[in-house]
């Protein structure tokens, strides 16, 4: 059997009773390692787990799925992910290998951003479309992820931004050159993010375009959720970009129309003043 098991989103104990089960049977067990990461390191999930875990890495995933899948057929094979096996990255590919070379597969869920985002009160139904922010480079500043937040917005939902992860990534001239060089991990905070958004902004009302979201416009800041130490803060977008959440992993969401109860809620997050932006439109909807 290729067992997919979530991890969850904090720390070695947030593996299910199941997944611990089956992890500790396998003949091999693999850490999927660029997606995501844990608070904690490969060590100490070896150590609770008691088994040796093989980091598999994107080139691993990608060019060498078949060598993960290898004696599935008779034995147990696990790939562990962080968050849920089909939660923010889908992991489909190694699923339809499986199933094509004739293995069994089996999937073990655990909790993902995309239904732990509920903690700072925002109603998981009123989501729309997910988007990813990816860091910016001096020549290349995509913008698509605006008009992914403005289709939302139009329709009153909430937007989750993912933000961008940069683990084993080479330079360009290291690329170019075909050294194996990789450059420090990087990780998106929430204040990038916004400096980013806000900069769209400047640029889409310079070109005289009726904006989707402004300065004012109340924002959640998210960071490490599912851990002890989870950070949360609802305010503006131009609050956002002076924030401070600690350590990654971060996220932001982006508020729609807001229901009083949501409302309420992020006021526990927020300065006094954080939310003075919000107008009611009607007797139950906020927007900002």
């Amino acid at each position: 059997m290729f067992y997919l098991i979530g991890l969850g989103l904090g720390d070695v104990k947030d593996i299910t009773v199941k997944g611990l089960e089956v992890i500790r049977r396998c003949t091999r067990v693999y850490l999927e390692a660029y997606t995501s990461v844990l608070t904690v390191g490969k060590e100490a999930l070896e150590e609770f787990y008691g088994r040796e875990l093989l980091l598999a890495d994107r080139d691993m995933v990608e060019q060498a799925a078949d060598e993960i899948l290898k004696g599935a057929d008779v034995s147990d094979v696990a790939f562990l992910v962080v968050g849920d096996p089909f939660g923010a990255t889908t992991h489909s590919d190694l699923v339809l290998r499986a199933v094509n070379a004739g293995i069994q597969y089996r999937v073990i869920h655990n909790a993902s951003i995309l239904n732990a985002v509920g903690c700072c009160g925002l109603q998981l139904y009123n989501f729309g479309e997910t988007v990813s922010i990816v860091f910016w480079t001096d020549s290349w500043k995509p913008e698509s992820f605006y008009d992914k937040i403005k289709r939302n917005r139009e329709m009153g939902m909430h937007t989750l931004c993912l933000l961008d992860i940069k683990v084993k990534e080479q330079s360009t001239e290291n690329l170019m050159r075909g050294r194996k060089i990789y450059e420090p991990p990087r990780f998106m905070t929430v204040a990038q993010a916004a400096e980013q958004l806000l900069e769209i902004v400047e640029n889409r009302r310079e070109q005289g375009e009726k904006l989707a979201i402004t300065e004012e416009t109340v924002c959640v800041g998210l960071a490490r959720v599912g851990n002890d130490n989870q950070a949360i803060r609802a305010g503006s977008l131009r609050e956002m970009a002076s924030s401070d959440l600690g350590g990654p992993l971060h996220s932001m969401l982006i508020t729609g129309h807001l229901h009083p109860l949501e409302v309420d809620m992020l006021k526990l997050f927020s300065d006094p003043e954080g939310l003075n932006s919000l107008k009611m439109t009607d007797s139950s909807t906020y927007t900002s």
